[in-house]
């Protein structure tokens, strides 16, 4: 039987009540079509045999803790719909304030981005749709680099993708308005306090760095940015709460100016910004 709440009660030993009806009613809707009226009030009986199936295969993935994005292959983000896959992380609500603090920063004016680490491309696309700048996005991932194209050319986004390794780059001339990144910022001994649903699945090369060396990316993309941002030109990470005064002390130290924090909506330090001289 799939009415709605035997769906969701499979699944309520991975997630509260809550998140397990909501995911659920967010697969009924985008997978099925079916509106919150329809779900409610027992349409869900009414699907076809082939949807019957299709519908039993998509829990069994759910209640193994595959995340509901790469199950049905997309994550909402910034109002528009990006195709994930296990070779990239899933955007997060978290990632959309990063976007709408670079957006307000860069306003109308012409300017070039650069987004490092752009997995699906989720920054990079938004950053190019909602502004007037040339944007470029770099991933040491030729799979995440497959999909961040895929989801440029779906959403008509121009974006110039490079497959670059910032531990591994040097300056040759380019100058940026912007570099913003949401590196892999979780040590190796946060795991243990991690949900399956991530460590499972998601890419580790995309999260975690090593317990002695937390701000390994952050040093090595402010190195490269406080040589080839445009004076006044800005820095923007995503960044893991614990490490947010020693990153930002780094900053300073690497000579930016104005560094600046900002809480996500969960009140935590989640983003920095800082002005080169």
């Amino acid at each position: 039987m799939n009415d709605y709440p035997t769906l969701w009660r499979q699944l309520t030993t991975l997630y509260d009540d809550r998140e397990a009806q909501a995911i659920v009613r967010y697969v009924l809707e985008v997978r099925f079509a079916l509106t919150a009226t329809d779900i409610y009030c027992g349409k869900t009986a009414q699907l076809s045999a082939p949807q019957q199936q299709e519908l039993e295969e998509i829990m069994r993935r759910l209640a193994q803790a595959e995340p509901v994005q790469y199950v049905l292959g997309e994550a909402e983000f910034y109002g528009r719909t990006f195709h994930v896959a296990p070779g990239v992380l899933i955007p997060r609500p978290e990632t959309e304030q990063l976007c709408q603090w670079i957006v307000e920063t860069v306003g109308e004016k012409q300017a070039s981005i650069l987004d490092i680490g752009t997995g699906s491309g989720c920054i990079a696309i938004t950053l190019a749709k909602e502004t007037q700048a040339q944007v470029t996005a770099w991933d040491i991932s030729p799979q995440a680099l497959d999909i961040a194209t895929t989801n440029a050319q779906r959403l008509e986004a121009q974006v110039d993708m490079a497959e670059k390794d910032i531990l591994n780059v040097s300056p040759t001339g380019e100058a940026w308005t912007v570099v913003v990144s949401n590196p892999p910022y979780i040590c190796e001994k946060e795991r243990n306090s991690m949900l399956r649903n991530v460590l499972d699945y998601e890419p580790a090369t995309a999260l975690f760095v090593p317990d002695d060396d937390p701000l390994l990316f952050y040093k090595a993309i402010a190195h490269y940015a406080s040589a080839t941002l445009t004076p006044g030109g800005w820095l923007f990470f995503e960044i893991n709460p614990h490490y947010a005064e020693p990153l930002s002390a780094l900053l300073v130290h690497s000579g930016f100016t104005e560094v600046e924090t900002k809480q996500d909506f969960c009140g935590k330090q989640r983003f920095i910004k800082a002005k080169r001289k």
